[in-house]
């Protein structure tokens, strides 16, 4: 397959920045997220933002099946005309935020991870938390997903507690996948350039989650509130919420499970969050 910025103009493909397109240039790049993506000969993968197709070629050298989704239709067009040739491939005219994962898994709820599917993809990075939390909708269909990120994004995917990083978004992923933070990508290897640097991040789903959370919403509503005002502490974030405790519940609440109201969100584990929002659930 021809190189991506001869493929660029060959088609005569001008970035839309109102879709976030940045084409990742670098071949070296391109393979290595293969490698990281772990892709196998039994795989179906779903490559999120197919583009110009170079990448997903590379996909579906190995991969048993590869559905690849893309939203321009002029690009829709191009992957047409390029994958043309291979009979594993099935594109996709969609907007991954209402694509249904679980529509190309063989069973979604199966428990063995040979069921599952593998997501890779070089996301627009105006959507990246949207398309993140979707993917978590879904995880039940998935084993590993591969994502291209803007490095501060990335890292705080994968941000631990007690780091400036960890919030809201990093307590979720942790609760449901292992990520890892694999490589740095400079600017100088996307066209056109970004004004931000790169980061390839490694989601593996979790067989099951890091603990047990007895009401989804609630706990979502409970990590935000307390991560509403970085600066203050968790009590004083909880007092001013919209979560519907009292001040007494949230003091028993701390007390019972030896939380010293004083910390603040960034402090607490994915199991003291848990606890937490078990506690008042069962109140």
């Amino acid at each position: 397959m021809s190189s991506p910025l001869s493929l660029l103009h060959k088609y005569g493909i001008r970035p839309r920045k109102r879709l976030g397109q940045c084409f990742l240039c670098d071949p070296n790049i391109l393979e290595k997220i293969v490698r990281i993506a772990g892709v196998q000969d039994t795989d179906t993968v779903v490559e999120i933002g197919s583009g110009i197709g170079v990448l997903t070629a590379m996909i579906a050298r190995t991969a048993r099946r590869v559905v690849a989704l893309e939203l321009d239709r002029l690009l829709v067009g191009v992957l047409q005309q390029e994958l043309g040739g291979f009979e594993n491939v099935e594109i996709v005219h969609t907007d991954v935020l209402q694509f249904d994962f679980s529509s190309v898994c063989a069973d979604p709820m199966r428990e063995s991870r040979k069921e599952r599917i593998k997501v890779i993809g070089n996301v627009p990075y105006n959507l990246s938390s949207q398309i993140v939390l979707r993917l978590l909708e879904y995880r039940r269909c998935l084993d590993r997903v591969v994502l291209m990120l803007q490095r501060e994004v990335a890292e705080r995917l994968a941000a631990p507690p007690g780091t400036k990083d960890y919030g809201p978004l990093s307590v979720y992923v942790a609760l449901y996948t292992e990520p890892m933070l694999e490589t740095r990508v400079p600017a100088g290897c996307f066209y056109p350039r970004p004004d931000v640097e790169s980061r390839v991040i490694r989601l593996d789903i979790r067989d099951e989650p890091l603990c047990r959370v007895d009401d989804m919403d609630f706990f979502r509503r409970l990590v935000r509130a307390s991560f509403s005002k970085r600066r203050k502490t968790l009590l004083n974030n909880l007092k001013s919420s919209t979560i519907p405790v009292t001040v007494d519940q949230i003091n028993a609440a701390l007390s019972a499970l030896g939380i010293d109201g004083v910390r603040r969100a960034e402090t607490l584990s994915v199991h003291e969050f848990a606890a937490l929002s078990n506690f008042f659930c069962r109140a």
